[in-house]
């Protein structure tokens, strides 16, 4: 394995080589010509280069790996073999759920959103817009098609403008070895922002395409902006850097030297690491940027006044860089280091005027998990560390002065309580050891927390009273199908996740598999799981809504990624319909083909 890892990484450096003095000579023969953008002003803690030569100079020294190396986003691996809230909208005064967020207030982009009235779906290389209330009246009222070479990742709906963000690749010819595909397409990827008026459902009007050099990384949506952060590899082929590139109508734009941010440190690897405000409602404002020269992009956290985006570093360390954000000004303010690596945005938060960090470390072929407390210039004020010794973070959530963590031991789930209002000195309030690993927290009210895990191969839903914060207890539970193995995409993606107190409704996707004895066949079902959920009667399912087509029950295209709520009626999205059901009783009453 590690050999036909060593055959693909050669045949992806020389063809990274051979794309990019390729892409070279075909733009400049092309007489298209880099223009360079006005350098803005250094920021307290980072340096600027001055020249493109101090920037060769510096990667040739300080780069570890020199020359092309693969490297690609987390939204690339396709092609390798707070809360939920409730929103009245003004204009139709319905009740509706919305994307399960991590932050009030800061929205993040997913593959479905809702207004109300629409539903805008992310379909393959499509993007749906449909009517979907009242649901008797549902249908498509529009689609938008990409090409084969662009894939959107998510959306952003507000008001009468739509943002589809998604990556661009140029795929050079591939080359068969022993059996497999080598395309690297990760050499030249782009990440886009459309922005369309969407005034007219039917007929969607494009307003702004921003096209970046490097992967998608990560977005949010704040008022009126979209901030998007994209990661382009920074290497030399023949002593020469590769900048970040700006596309438009004019031509490209390349991000200069003397605008890039450094620290002067050593590292494995560098990346041109850029982070974009768009305007989204006023398209006659041009977007701002901020590009940095760090370590490979690792997780993100956003508050409503600041980006967190974290970097691994060599040591075992994670570094911490904070960037001020207000509409369309990004200021790069501090930057801090703990030990250990981050699981995911939840084990990140800002609380009033504090940045509260929980990672796991390994020391001596061990893990040590630590919570660590920084101020706003990102300096340690408080630490916990050596929990749960021998053990990993499985999921982590900060609620106001309390953090959450559950880490695993071989079948057993110890879930901490541990006090964060003292930011000098947190420490465990209570913890209990159950059964299973929980993969992600959310918050049920101020004394109860729901659990997504697993149970051996099961899904396991608990819920935590944590009201005596010295002796929490799981007061309920759910156990899919015991003798049949069971799967959810909230175990990795907390947006597919749908939860309201109010409605006392819990839903969620879920896939059940198992051996037929009778028909000696593998059987498989997937759909929506939905439940009652209560704090006296626990978890109560309703029902189930699938997609499945009996003809062809194994179709990918029907499998349910999202469900949602608009005033009492339940939608269940999948690449190839929305299905709606009476929220009560679970009675279909439409669906509609995504075609």
């Amino acid at each position: 394995m590690q050999r036909e890892i060593k055959k693909r990484a050669q045949l992806y450096g020389i063809a990274a080589v051979v794309s990019a003095i390729l892409l070279g000579t075909i733009i400049y023969n092309l007489g298209i010509y880099p223009q360079e953008l006005l350098s803005p002003p250094p920021s307290a803690f980072l340096k600027t280069f001055s020249s493109h030569e101090e920037l060769r100079s510096f990667l040739k020294t300080n780069s570890e790996i020199q020359g092309a190396f693969p490297l690609y986003g987390p939204w690339d691996r396709r092609f390798l073999p707070a809360s939920s809230g409730v929103f009245a909208a003004e204009s139709s005064n319905l009740e509706y759920s919305t994307t399960n967020i991590q932050v009030a207030g800061v929205d993040e982009a997913d593959i479905v959103k809702t207004d109300g009235e629409h539903i805008y779906v992310v379909s393959a290389n499509n993007i749906f817009i449909t009517r979907a209330y009242p649901p008797e009246e549902a249908e498509v009222l529009s689609k938008i098609t990409y090409g084969n070479d662009t894939y959107p990742v998510g959306v952003f709906a507000s008001g009468d403008r739509l943002a589809v963000l998604g990556s661009k690749y140029t795929f050079p010819s591939g080359v068969y070895y022993a059996g497999f595909y080598y395309a690297p397409f990760y050499v030249d990827i782009k990440t886009f922002v459309n922005v369309y008026d969407i005034s007219d459902r039917a007929y969607p009007v494009l307003l702004r395409n921003f096209t970046i050099s490097g992967s998608y990384f990560n977005s949010r949506m704040i008022g009126d902006y979209v901030y998007i952060v994209a990661s382009q590899p920074a290497y030399l082929i023949y002593d020469t850097v590769v900048l970040p590139k700006i596309y438009t109508n004019e031509g490209i734009m390349e991000i200069s030297a003397s605008q890039i941010h450094y620290s002067n440190a050593t590292d494995n690897y560098f990346q041109f690491t850029t982070v974009v405000a768009i305007n989204m409602q006023y398209t006659g404002e041009e977007p701002t940027h901020k590009t940095m020269m760090l370590g490979g992009t690792s997780s993100m956290y956003v508050s409503l006044s600041n980006i967190y985006i974290t970097f691994p570093e060599p040591t075992e360390q994670t570094s911490v860089y904070r960037l001020k954000i207000d509409k369309n000004e990004i200021t790069p303010e501090a930057q801090g280091e703990v030990p250990g690596n981050v699981l995911n945005q939840f084990s990140m938060d800002e609380y009033n005027n504090y940045f509260r960090i929980a990672t796991t470390k390994w020391v001596n072929g061990t893990t040590r998990n630590n919570l660590y407390i920084l101020n706003m210039s990102l300096s340690l004020v408080g630490s916990l560390e050596n929990i749960a010794p021998d053990e990993t973070i499985d999921s982590a959530r900060f609620l106001g002065n309390r953090c959450y963590l559950s880490t695993s031991v071989v079948r057993r789930d110890p879930f901490f309580v541990i006090d964060v209002k003292n930011a000098s000195n947190p420490k465990i309030l209570g913890y209990l050891k159950i059964p299973g690993f929980t993969r992600y927290l959310h918050p049920y009210d101020e004394d109860h927390v729901i659990g997504v895990g697993r149970d051996n191969n099961i899904v396991k839903i608990s819920l935590f009273d944590v009201s005596n914060v010295t002796a929490p207890v799981e007061m309920a539970k759910y156990i899919f199908t015991a003798d049949a193995y069971s799967d959810t995409p909230v175990l990795t993606e907390h947006k597919a996740f749908l939860f309201d107190k109010s409605k006392d409704l819990l839903a969620l996707p879920v896939s059940i598999s198992n051996w037929d004895l009778i028909l000696e066949r593998q059987t498989w079902w997937q759909g929506a799981y939905v439940f009652t959920l209560t704090l006296t009667d626990g978890f109560d399912v309703r029902g189930t809504v699938t997609h499945q087509d009996s003809a062809n029950p194994w179709d990918s295209g029907y499998v349910v990624k999202r469900v949602l709520y608009v005033e009492n009626v339940l939608y269940t999205v999948s690449d190839k319909k929305i299905k709606m059901n009476s929220l009560e009783d679970l009675t279909p009453i439409n669906e509609v083909s995504l075609s």
